[in-house]
C-alpha cells in the first residue's frame, strides 16, 4: 500500500527561508535596502556613460590641451621629480595671473597707460615688454605663432603690450594669457587719430613730420569736413572700422564691417579678457585693474594723480584738434554704427563689473548719449547770422569730445 505523502514538509521548507529573511531584516535593517540583483541594462548604461566621458575628455585634450585645472596645478607645483624633491626647490609660477597681454588700441589712452606701467614695473618688479612695432596689427599665420611663442617665453610675471589684433593662443596649443584693454568713444578716437597723424602731440612741434614724412601739404591740411562728407578713404569704411578688429582677431573677415566681426569680438571679450575699460572713465579703469591685478597695479591711481606724472601725461595730448560740423558727425556716426554697438556693449560690461566689485563711480557721465546725433535731424533751430552759427555749431559739437 502506497503511503500518502503529506504536503506539510513542503510547506515548512517554503516558509523557513521567509522566516530567516524576516529575522535577518530585523537584525540588519540596512541590508534590506540594498538590492540583491543588478540589472544588466543598468550596468550597460553605466559603462556607456563612462566610455562617453572618457572619450569626450580625450577629444577635449587633443583639441585644447590638458584640462585647465591640471594646467593650473602643474603651473603652481612645477614639474616635480625625485631629484627635484631631494634638491633645491623647483621654481614655481605665481598662483595669480602671471601672463598678461595688453593689445592696446591706438589713440585710446595707451601711451598714458604705458607710462604708468613703466613706473609700476620698477615698483613691483614684473617684466614689462612693450613692443616698438606700431603699424603691424595683422599677422600671417607664421608670424602669429612666432609672436605667441616669444610672448610665452618671457620670464613670469610679465605684461606684454603692443598694437596688435587679438591672438588666439589656444588655436596653436599654446597657453592663453590674460588679456586687458581700453577703448574710447569711436568718433572721439577717430578725431584724435586724424589730427595726430597730421600734427602730432605736445612732445615736439616737428613730431608729426617724423611720423608722416611722405604726407603732402594738401593732405596734411585737408579739412576734416571735406574728408568726411566727400568720402575720402581715410574718413570712410573700412578705415573707420578700427576698434572691433582688435578684439575680433586675425581672421580676414574681422576687417570687414559687419555683424560677423562684431559678434566674434564680443565673444572674445567675454571669454578671454579680464577687463576692457573705457577711456572716458579712466580712473575707474585704474581702480578696477588695481583690484583685479594688484601684483601689477597696486598704487596706480596715486601715481596717476601725482604732479610729476601729470607733467608727463599732458605731453601726449594731440595738437590742433577741432571738431567737425554736426552734419559731418552725423555721417560719421552712421558709418561707425557697428563700432558704437561694440562700444555700448563694452561700456555696459564695464559698468556691470563695477557693480560686482562694489565700486562707486568717480567719473563724470558723457555729455551726450549716442542718441544725440540721431536726434539732431529733428531739431529746427532759428536761423542765425553766419558768424554766430559757426560758434554755436562748435559749442554743441565740442560736447562730443568727452576726453582729450
Amino acid at each position: 500500500m502506497m503511503k500518502k505523502i503529506s504536503s506539510t514538509p513542503l510547506h515548512n521548507n517554503n516558509q523557513t527561508p521567509n522566516h530567516i529573511r524576516e529575522r535577518n531584516n530585523r537584525k540588519f535593517p540596512i541590508l534590506s535596502a540594498i538590492p540583491l540583483r543588478f540589472s544588466l541594462r543598468g550596468y550597460g548604461f553605466c559603462m556607456a556613460t563612462l566610455f562617453l566621458f572618457c572619450f569626450g575628455s580625450l577629444f577635449y585634450q587633443l583639441n585644447g590641451g590638458p584640462p585647465k585645472i591640471l594646467l593650473d596645478i602643474r603651473q603652481y607645483l612645477g614639474q616635480s621629480t625625485y631629484l627635484d624633491d631631494h634638491g633645491p626647490p623647483a621654481p614655481r609660477v605665481l598662483p595669480f595671473p602671471s601672463q598678461v597681454v595688453y593689445n592696446r588700441v591706438g589713440k585710446c589712452g595707451s601711451r598714458t597707460v604705458v607710462i604708468l606701467l613703466r613706473l609700476l614695473a620698477e615698483k613691483h618688479q614684473f617684466n614689462l615688454v612693450s613692443s616698438d612695432i606700431h603699424n603691424k596689427t595683422r599677422l600671417t599665420k607664421h608670424e602669429q605663432v612666432d609672436l605667441m611663442k616669444n610672448i610665452s617665453n618671457i620670464p613670469q610675471p610679465f605684461l606684454y603690450t603692443r598694437h596688435v589684433h587679438f591672438l588666439n593662443f589656444t588655436r596653436f596649443r599654446i597657453e592663453q594669457p590674460v588679456y586687458i584693454n581700453i577703448i574710447r568713444d569711436p568718433i572721439s578716437r577717430f578725431l584724435s587719430n586724424y589730427f595726430f597723424r597730421r600734427f602730432g602731440d605736445w612732445r615736439g612741434e616737428q613730431n608729426h613730420l617724423i611720423r608722416t614724412p611722405g604726407m603732402k601739404d594738401d593732405e596734411r591740411y585737408l579739412d576734416i569736413n571735406v574728408c568726411i562728407l566727400e568720402n575720402y578713404p581715410e574718413c570712410s569704411n573700412p578705415r573707420v572700422f578700427y576698434i572691433i578688429p582688435y578684439f575680433c582677431g586675425q581672421h580676414p573677415q574681422c576687417r570687414e564691417p559687419g555683424l560677423w566681426a562684431l559678434e566674434r569680438a564680443k565673444q572674445n571679450v567675454l571669454e578671454n579678457y579680464l577687463l576692457v575699460g573705457i577711456l572716458e572713465e579712466l580712473e575707474d579703469v585704474l581702480l578696477l585693474l588695481e583690484r583685479l591685478l594688484p601684483h601689477y597695479f597696486t598704487g596706480v591711481l596715486n601715481i596717476y594723480k601725482s604732479p610729476d606724472y601729470r607733467k608727463m601725461g599732458n605731453m601726449t595730448g594731440t595738437v590742433r584738434k577741432h571738431t567737425p560740423s554736426l552734419e559731418a558727425l552725423q555721417v560719421l556716426y552712421h558709418r561707425m554704427r557697428y563700432e558704437y554697438d561694440f562700444y555700448n556693449f563694452i561700456r555696459d560690461q564695464f559698468h556691470l563689473m563695477k557693480k560686482k566689485i562694489g565700486l562707486r563711480s568717480v567719473s563724470q557721465p558723457p555729455a551726450y548719449s549716442p542718441a544725440f546725433l540721431r536726434e539732431l535731424a529733428l531739431r529746427t533751430p532759428e536761423p542765425l547770422e553766419e558768424d554766430e552759427e559757426l560758434d554755436t555749431d562748435l559749442d554743441d559739437a565740442n560736447g562730443w569730445l568727452v576726453h582729450p
